[in-house]
């Protein structure tokens, strides 16, 4: 799809009233034509990260519990993706959440339709070669014997590899910071090695250098505002690294950068030990999101 043709669905999307609430986006996009629920996929899978709000964000969630609740219309939409659908990132994101669900959920229901339409649908056997089932897992086998697995491996290869790999370790705080912005901005189709390069790259500080890691989110806060990306911030590097050895660095961060400190209600600390749960809450306050 053209980007005109997604920045028309996603007005649609942002403009329509009948995605207020999950029930009502249920209604809506239950009602509508399949070429059009494609086509509304389509445009998601594109959109940024930061930009996944509202009634955006009540789309998105329709698709993943629609495998759940509508398993022979999620048949019908991946069917109409892989037809009409001419770009290949995007189309594997199918495989992503949407069709692995599928099976957990009605496996015994849809395997005699998907072996049926995989016998004339190249793309299909394409799209089931990306399935990862383990080993004991139920149709493992029936989908393997249909599944082209050799050439989604090899695409799922090239759209994993990034144009310039991150060598996080070489990297100063404010590149780092620069790099986190971006990687967690993407959609998940856009997202390549580099995204689990600065993934690793925090755990690694997280364990071996918590005061860089500090800092780290200290440089993101100097550089982003989108509140998506600051809950993940909070949720992820910050919640993880918080601990008794690093909670006086997080008292005199906070005691002087009121972005830091604002941050902190963001971070799920209920199960913290007693100690320091009591300094979070001091610090805290009622500033919880």
């Amino acid at each position: 799809m053209a980007s005109t043709e997604d920045a028309d669905m996603l007005a649609l999307i942002s403009g329509a009233p009948e995605l207020a609430t999950p029930d009502d986006t249920e209604t809506f996009l239950d009602a509508m034509p399949i070429s059009e629920l494609a086509s509304m996929w389509g445009a998601l899978q594109r959109l940024s990260r930061r930009d996944q709000t509202g009634a955006a964000w009540s789309a998105i969630l329709y698709f993943d519990h629609l495998p759940h609740k509508r398993p022979d219309r999620a048949i019908d939409l991946a069917l109409e993706v892989l037809r009409s659908e001419t770009d290949k990132p995007t189309v594997m994101q199918l495989n992503d959440k949407f069709m692995l669900s599928l099976l957990y959920a009605h496996g015994a229901a849809v395997i005699d339709r998907i072996e049926a339409e995989a016998k004339q649908n190249a793309a299909l056997r394409w799209l089931l070669g990306g399935m990862h089932f383990g080993p004991d897992e139920p149709f493992q086998r029936r989908i393997e014997a249909i599944a082209d697995s050799k050439a989604w491996h090899a695409d799922d290869r090239a759209r994993r590899t990034p144009k310039r790999p991150l060598d996080c370790e070489t990297m100063s705080v404010t590149e780092l910071a620069l790099a986190w912005v971006e990687q967690y901005s993407k959609s998940e189709r856009d997202r390549d090695d580099n995204f689990f390069a600065i993934m690793d790259y925090e755990r690694d500080l997280r364990e071996e250098d918590p005061d860089k890691a500090i800092d780290l989110i200290v440089e993101i806060l100097k550089i982003e505002t989108n509140p998506v990306l600051l809950s993940l911030l909070a949720a992820g590097p910050l919640e993880d690294v918080i601990s008794m050895e690093t909670i006086e660095r997080i008292e005199r961060e906070a005691s002087t950068n009121r972005r830091f400190h604002d941050l902190l209600g963001g971070v799920w600390y209920y199960r913290a030990p007693d100690e320091l749960k009591a300094r979070l809450d001091a610090l805290v306050g009622q500033n919880r999101w």
